[in-house]
This record gives structure tokens, C-alpha cells and sequence, in this order.
């Protein structure tokens, strides 16, 4: 769970879902509210974790793109399964 710790790598997941690759300026315009430095630090811990995986193309400009290893693929089902579990709170309750 500590690899999941923070709070907007659940966030990243979700937009990297599916096998899509993006770049660090479309995840930049999917998250507005987090800061590039904030950014940088998730995916690199996500990356050293090995959850994400970060693709350079030697070109001219340098081209990043990140994406989920299978491993990080691989947490879909069970994130979907938090989604269904945090929606299926009966009216009424309230949190601490």
C-alpha cells in the first residue's frame, strides 16, 4: 500500500489506465491542480517502484512519454473494485 501512498498517484493511474501513453505536459492538462514538481516526484516514485514505466525517444525535442508496466496495469481490476466498494456507501453514513 505504501507504493500507492500520496495523493495523486491514484489519480496518474487512472489517466495511464488501458495502456495509454502520455506525455508529461497531457498529464499535466488532466491533473491542473498538481504542481510539476509534485508530478516529476509521483511518476519517478511510481517508476522506481516499478508500477510506471518511462519511455524517451531520441528525437528532436526530446519526446518522454509514461505509461503502466503490466505490473501497474495489473491494479486496474482491483482499483475498480475500490471505486464500486467507495460508491456503495449507504446514505446517511458519514466519515470520522
Amino acid at each position: 500500500m505504501r507504493m500507492l501512498e500520496g495523493r495523486w498517484k491514484l489519480v496518474i493511474l487512472f489517466h495511464l489506465f488501458g495502456g495509454r501513453l502520455l506525455r508529461f505536459s497531457d498529464l499535466e492538462r488532466a491533473i491542473p491542480d498538481i504542481s510539476q514538481k509534485m508530478l516529476i516526484q509521483q511518476l519517478r516514485q511510481m517508476e522506481a517502484d516499478g508500477i510506471v514505466t518511462r519511455l524517451v525517444h531520441h528525437q528532436v525535442p526530446p519526446k518522454v512519454e509514461y505509461g503502466l508496466t503490466a505490473w501497474g496495469q495489473s491494479l486496474c481490476p482491483a482499483l475498480d473494485a475500490l471505486l464500486t466498494w467507495a460508491e456503495a456507501k449507504p446514505e446517511g453514513t458519514h466519515t470520522p
